[in-house]
């Protein structure tokens, strides 16, 4: 865990104890890229969107489950309007996973846990692939 946990303390304090954090436009590119080799799952949502109350206990579970191998934030596109037209979100919920500061995957609309898991591994593979070299 090391360096990159270090990193991320100072800069991702959880709002809650389940380790989804919550992102701002002045803390979205840091987390990214103090996320190191991490993968990066963000999910894109509003208060009042019925299938983003779907979503957000699966992402608290995620955020636990994933804790030390994953960063699991959210982003609320009322408060933060900026970040959903840099990152074209035009539908919520929009779950966007990063590896190592890049999108790697997108899913609009409710995923289901399993849905989430997938982009989370893949974004994992995609990362230990590009640290490998035969590529």
């Amino acid at each position: 865990m090391g360096n990159t946990q270090n990193k991320l303390k100072g800069v991702l304090m959880s709002d809650d104890k389940k380790g989804v954090v919550h992102l701002t436009k002045d803390n979205f590119a840091k987390t990214l890229t103090d996320a190191g080799d991490m993968p990066v799952l963000v999910d894109f949502y509003a208060e009042w969107c019925g299938p983003c109350k779907l979503a957000a206990p699966v992402i608290e579970e995620l955020g636990a489950e994933y804790a030390g191998k994953a960063v699991i934030a959210k982003v609320n596109v009322d408060e933060q309007n900026q970040l959903s037209t840099d990152y074209g979100v035009m539908s919520i919920p929009t779950v966007i996973a990063f590896s190592k500061g890049e999108e790697v995957d997108r899913k609009i609309g409710f995923a289901g846990k399993d849905g989430y898991i997938s982009m989370i591994e893949g974004a994992m593979l995609d990362g230990a692939d590009s640290k490998g070299g035969d590529n």
